[in-house]
């Protein structure tokens, strides 16, 4: 044992300084974006509304006046975008919550219908078994209407309780303006008074990084606008009830790798067999093969390989970063994972690691007949 410690512990110290060095960018984000999260906010703002701002002072307007024509758009768009998809999703959603306690009673029904017809037909079933099976099927169907009311009325509280979103995304708003009207100066003294250490590291982590990044969101928010499309448009010809929350829960559904729109279609089509809606649930079934296989068409073409990590590594990184900083982390922790993956491929991770000892030369073999000798 004491040969291990003495081989790896070189190579172990640099790997816990590197994990050391990841926990603290984590925690002081997390702390930076409690303190400050609208000027977080307003970097993602300002991102959005200055292509327009600089279109508009190469034709000639004053960058004052662009940036607040362009910030003016971009509310009217986020307010617009949210108020009616909010309005929306809360009346489909307490509409459908209406509606459960009716659900579960044609679901019974019909459970026990079927029940009592492949009794009458099979003579090994013992007798009491239709109300046995009524009693559980009432249990089940109850604790999942009780589940899924807690579930949408917990998405409305949420939709209903913003406020202080909306007042970082206010004050972000602000923020995004003054930078847009400021951002020349801050340009230019960051090129006069950035240290040559700090540059070379911005420019790897905007080429290796943060393009990546933005690849892959813009390709992923393409991925899942089809998919919304493509459902809300089929649910709409075919006269479904809550087209809008069931397509925007589909769409939240794509982008998680490990759940998608299967998630949402499959429960929905077994329970349309069960109560004898049998070519609604074929359409569906249709629904969802397409949508299946758009997504596996359309993904390679468009996503490519904009990150080189895996969807399953990326998702675990994220989990575990919420559990540890919150929502910080999981913003943060994608940066991370495909900065580390970076110095791996760029072998800068070769350098800052020592090997172990004697790792170029093992040890030999030791000799035939040896207590060590396999």
């Amino acid at each position: 044992m004491i040969t291990f410690y003495k081989r790896y512990w070189r190579t172990a110290f640099d790997i816990a300084l590197i994990a050391l060095t990841v926990w603290v960018i984590m925690y002081v984000f997390s702390f930076l974006y409690k303190i400050a999260a609208p000027v977080f906010m307003s970097f993602l703002i300002f991102a959005c509304i200055e292509p327009l701002a600089k279109r508009l002072n190469r034709i000639g307007i004053k960058k004052a006046i662009a940036s607040a024509i362009s910030v003016l758009f971009f509310t009217l768009v986020i307010l617009g975008a949210f108020i009616g998809a909010g309005v929306l999703l809360t009346y489909e959603i307490m509409e459908f919550v209406d509606r459960l306690p009716d659900y579960q009673t044609i679901f019974t029904e019909e459970a026990t219908y079927w029940i009592a017809w492949l009794q009458s037909r099979i003579d090994l079933l013992p007798e009491g078994v239709v109300q046995q099976s009524q009693s559980i099927i009432n249990s089940i169907t109850g604790w999942g209407q009780r589940v899924a009311t807690q579930i949408l009325v917990g998405f409305v509280n949420f939709l209903s309780s913003l406020s202080t979103f909306v007042f970082n995304f206010g004050i972000g708003i602000i923020l995004a303006y003054f930078l847009s009207i400021e951002i020349d100066m801050w340009k230019k003294l960051a090129r006069e008074k950035t240290p040559n250490t700090f540059k070379t590291a911005f420019y790897f982590l905007k080429d290796n990084v943060l393009a990546g990044i933005v690849g892959y969101l813009k390709s992923q928010f393409i991925l899942v606008s089809i998919t919304f499309v493509v459902i809300l448009t089929a649910l709409m010809l075919l006269g479904v009830n809550n087209a809008f929350t069931i397509a925007a829960l589909s769409a939240i559904a794509d982008i998680l790798p490990l759940l998608g729109v299967t998630t949402v279609f499959a429960p929905w089509i077994i329970y349309l067999f069960i109560v004898g809606q049998t070519q609604l649930a074929i359409w569906l079934t249709v629904i969802l093969g397409v949508v299946l296989l758009t997504r596996q068409i359309l993904e390679p073409k468009i996503t490519g390989g904009t990150l080189g990590v895996s969807a399953y590594t990326m998702l675990v990184c994220m989990l575990v970063s919420l559990s540890l900083f919150g929502v910080a982390g999981v913003i943060l922790s994608p940066v991370l994972v495909i900065l580390i993956k970076q110095l791996h491929a760029q072998g800068y991770l070769r350098r800052w690691i020592r090997p172990p000892l004697d790792y170029d030369n093992p040890p030999a073999d030791p000799p035939a007949g040896s207590p060590n000798a396999t």
